[in-house]
């Protein structure tokens, strides 16, 4: 078995060769999955089957947990990758170029190892357990900002309408307590800027595992939290959960507005 930092290398060195594959791409036609909001396109696919093939070269007998339905591995696996190919499809289909590549590997249960790439800005945001986080090389960490002085990320789960009403409404309680929201349309990004401490939380009130799994280790590693909208941990079973992630302050004064 390669050493956690080994992996990782050849995690981002996947991700740079997938990154030419939406750089170019052209003629994007996006096909329906469950609905008009949840979409996929060739290039999904495409990125996908890269990363598997690349990381099962390098950890041989490896699991795959991805968002495209061609891999759906049990989590209990010994060795499982975490994989969201392009985490904000539809940015990718209009063209908005705010989209990432989401790796992350999982190990007897454990997170040890991430990164989140936009090949856009060549923005490469990585962890490993234990190591700290970093972006393009450089060590970040959260913002110990109250909530009162930061930003809010945020996501409005397209996928599920009838939480709308609750989730605008938490929205508009997080603008009148923070500074300002941001709603950019990828989670993985939006981990990664409470991550880095460019916004103070990120919340949405339902995400896939693939959608945050990176995250969750690069905010832990820059000295964050992450938990549920209640303050319960996380899930790693593969079900969909409510989530909140950034600066221990900021964090705390988010759950107190959830509970008011």
């Amino acid at each position: 078995m390669l050493k956690h930092t080994e992996i990782l290398e050849r995690m981002t060195a996947a991700q740079k060769e997938a990154a030419e594959l939406i750089l170019h791409a052209r003629g994007i036609l996006a096909e329906i999955k469950t609905g008009h909001r949840d979409v996929v396109t060739e290039f999904d696919r495409k990125v996908q089957e890269l990363l598997i093939k690349r990381m099962s070269e390098a950890v041989p007998g490896a699991s795959f947990f991805c968002e495209e339905n061609s891999r759906r591995d049990s989590l209990t696996a010994e060795s499982v990758f975490i994989i969201d190919p392009i985490d904000g499809t539809m940015n990718f289909v209009r063209g908005f170029h705010h989209s990432a590549i989401s790796v992350a590997w999982l190990r007897r249960g454990e997170l040890l190892a991430a990164s989140v790439y936009n090949p856009y800005v060549q923005e490469r945001f990585t962890a490993v357990k234990g190591g700290g986080a970093r972006l393009n090389g450089r060590p970040i960490s959260v913002s110990a900002q109250p909530l009162a002085e930061s930003l809010v990320c945020c996501g409005t789960a397209p996928y599920s309408p009838e939480l709308a009403e609750s989730t605008f409404e938490l929205i508009k309680r997080a603008f009148v307590a923070g500074l300002d929201i941001r709603r950019e349309g990828s989670a993985a990004l939006d981990m990664c800027s409470a991550a880095a401490g460019r916004a103070g939380v990120y919340f949405e009130p339902s995400v896939s595992l693939w959608d945050i799994a990176a995250g969750m280790l690069i905010v832990s590693e820059a000295g964050g939290r992450c938990c549920r909208l209640d303050g319960s941990p996380l899930p790693l079973d593969g079900s969909k959960s409510s989530v909140l992630a950034g600066g221990e302050q900021a964090v705390e004064d988010f759950l107190a507005l959830v509970k008011a």
